[in-house]
């Protein structure tokens, strides 16, 4: 069984400009700054005649980590992030894997301009293939996306303001 994401932001800027906020290579590199966690890494940045691919590499430290984690696991943990967003329909897919969990988070983004501000749509779901505490680990992760991605949210809107 999977866990569900679901996310939803709204900005005042248009939707270009936020689609440069959630993909341009510098804007990518400051959230990294701020939110990417021990041995952040924009591992891969590829434009495209549609748009950009990347790959993210975040990190948690072990103590971070809840005690079912570090039961699991031991040190740090690695999260790679890989994304494919196109211009055309504003939209983004992301696999993400995390080192050492068997499973992977998959979510869709949607940016779409509504009633004068540009809303930022994410949903997906969180899949870890570990008996009797795979469920546990799933709603975990899968609310610690939910922060990550109410920050990174964050991160775009000061993005957007210190780069009219």
């Amino acid at each position: 069984m999977a866990s569900r994401i679901e996310h939803r932001a709204e900005f005042t800027q248009g939707v270009d400009e936020v689609f440069a906020a959630q993909t341009s290579e510098p804007a990518l590199r400051a959230r990294l700054a701020e939110v990417g966690g021990q041995n952040a890494a924009l591992l891969d940045y590829t434009t495209t005649a549609v748009g950009v691919r990347f790959t993210l590499r975040q990190g948690v430290g072990a103590d971070k980590l809840p005690s079912i984690v570090r039961t699991l696991h031991s040190g740090d943990l690695f999260v790679d992030r890989q994304e494919s967003w196109t211009r055309e329909g504003y939209s983004g897919t992301a696999r993400a894997t995390v080192s050492g969990l068997p499973g992977e988070i998959d979510v869709r983004t949607e940016l779409r301009a509504e009633g004068g501000k540009t809303v930022l749509r994410a949903t997906g779901e969180v899949k870890i293939r570990i008996p009797l505490v795979g469920g546990k680990l799933e709603d975990f992760v899968a609310d610690q996306i939910t922060h990550l991605l109410r920050r990174e949210v964050e991160l775009s809107a000061q993005w957007l303001a210190e780069n009219p």
